[in-house]
């Protein structure tokens, strides 16, 4: 297990970059904790797999370095990085049985018989494969042969960290959730460092302690679901994360405040008198929805309802065309025309300038 820590790292695929779109991950300095998890979020092309495979020793970085333990591996091979890394698909020995494929890693560095045999014991118990140690490989379903491939990398007692590909994607809803349940479990035991790479934000939240998000090969945001979910960055951050994403209400300068005729909410002007674009973000969850004759902030009238279970996605048009989606366990009794009132707490109603959070905020 190891800390890592990313000092000015920074890659282009190109021999002689001329600028930040010339990178595929502008330098970044980021600093992961041994022993917890974490995941690496953001879109096709974002520059996510790139970080990881340069932490790996796949990619050499163009400039920066890379520490595990304070110590610099930047120019290491792979090898002696003590890193496993698990992929989007299944890495496996098909012709061996499960046993063997556990035990394989072991034999390559010439780890004593009995040891190997203590440690696939240990390892298969973890992973609940016991039953399967004398299966061949082959024979076995698309999220059981992930779990060798993760087995593969646990069974080495030396291993820094678990770098975790988008391993998920090729496995149905339901083993997903059992996998992410493992891995968390996983790393509560044995206190190994995990990295995941994904573009799915609920696997992200589900598994990680903390959540770097990404986009254009730059990091947006890096901290842990609470924070990503309560206080986004920027505009990005917060379509990103969250379902529906955070709604934006464009603000308008009035006298010494910013506000909207869609909601009785003012925000204070920020310092910058220069500054452009000024809007609201609110989260969908963080809107109540209320009688239109009740006490409101401003009403709007019901669009579309998405049942969804226990919760509903509530579409409205506020004044001036206005909008929103709310997110309620409420929607039972609503139906599309009706007039609804809409209340927000003030400390839930974000102040965005130029699509950045307002440091006042």
């Amino acid at each position: 297990m190891a800390e890592i820590i990313l000092e000015n790292l920074g890659h282009s695929y190109l021999s002689d970059p001329s600028g930040d779109n010339d990178y595929a991950l502008k330098p970044v300095n980021l600093t992961w904790q041994d022993g917890k998890t974490y995941a690496l979020l953001g879109p096709s092309g974002c520059g996510k797999t790139t970080m990881l495979n340069i932490i790996s020793g796949l990619v050499p970085p163009s400039h920066g370095r890379l520490l595990f333990d304070g110590q610099d591996v930047t120019q290491m091979a792979t090898s002696a990085r003590n890193i496993a890394q698990v992929f989007q698909f299944p890495v496996i020995y098909s012709t061996k049985t499960v046993r063997q494929n556990l035990a394989f890693p072991l034999e390559c560095r010439d780890v004593a018989p009995g040891r190997i045999k203590e440690r696939v014991a240990e390892v298969s118990a973890l992973l609940d494969l016991d039953y399967a140690l004398d299966m061949p490989a082959r024979r076995l379903s698309a999220d059981q042969k992930q779990l060798i491939s993760l087995g593969r990398g646990l069974v080495r007692e030396d291993v820094s960290a678990i770098l975790l590909d988008e391993p998920l994607t090729v496995i149905d809803p339901q083993m997903k959730f059992m996998l992410r349940r493992k891995l968390r479990e996983i790393n509560r035991k044995t206190g190994v460092t995990m990295i995941l790479v994904t573009h799915d934000q609920s696997e992200a939240m589900s598994f990680a302690d903390e959540i770097v998000v990404m986009k254009d090969g730059r990091v947006q945001q890096s901290g842990t679901p609470a924070e990503l979910f309560s206080r986004p960055q920027n505009e990005f951050v917060g379509y990103f994360i969250g379902s529906p994403p955070m709604n934006m209400i464009t603000l308008n300068a009035r006298k010494d405040a910013l506000g909207t005729d869609a909601l009785s909410l003012t925000k204070a002007l920020p310092s910058d008198p220069n500054a452009g674009l000024h809007q609201l973000g609110i989260r969908p969850e963080h809107i109540a929805l209320v009688s239109a004759t009740d006490q409101n902030m401003g009403t709007g009238t019901i669009k579309k309802i998405e049942h969804l279970g226990v919760d509903g996605i509530v579409t409205l048009e506020l004044s001036a065309g206005v909008v929103i989606k709310a997110k309620t366990r409420k929607h039972t009794g609503m139906q599309v025309g009706n007039a609804m009132g809409i209340n927000v707490r003030a400390e839930d109603a974000l102040l965005y300038v130029e699509g950045a959070l307002a440091a006042a905020q």
